[in-house]
């Protein structure tokens, strides 16, 4: 295995409920962390919601592996924010037998 060039610094944030003063709640994202990862394009593909054309990319996303439970373990459902960019995480796999780095899946969606 070679080593990953972590060489972008990115934040981890995670989806919290909040209450919207009228019975309901609103989704709002909390930063975790930062972390030093390496991003790799994979595939991308251009799809429609709500009649406006969407650019999604799917990107390999890896970071230096945590232990089980901790916050700054990437999950399903989180997202990276690298300055406005938006990496929303779909899966996340251990990327050696060792369990020194971990591979996050995720995808960018951006308007166009």
């Amino acid at each position: 295995m070679t080593v990953p060039r972590l060489n972008r610094q990115l934040v981890l944030e995670a989806p919290v409920r909040q209450s919207d003063g009228s019975g309901g709640y609103a989704i709002v994202w909390q930063a975790l962390g930062s972390v030093w990862a390496q991003i790799t394009a994979r595939t991308g593909r251009e799809t429609a919601q709500v009649g406006a054309p969407i650019s999604a990319m799917s990107y390999r996303i890896v970071v230096r592996s945590a232990p089980y439970g901790a916050a700054e373990r990437p999950k399903p459902e989180q997202r990276f924010r690298e300055g406005t960019r938006l990496f929303l995480i779909q899966a996340v796999a251990e990327e050696d037998a060792d369990g020194r780095y971990l591979t996050c899946f995720a995808t960018e969606e951006t308007v166009i």
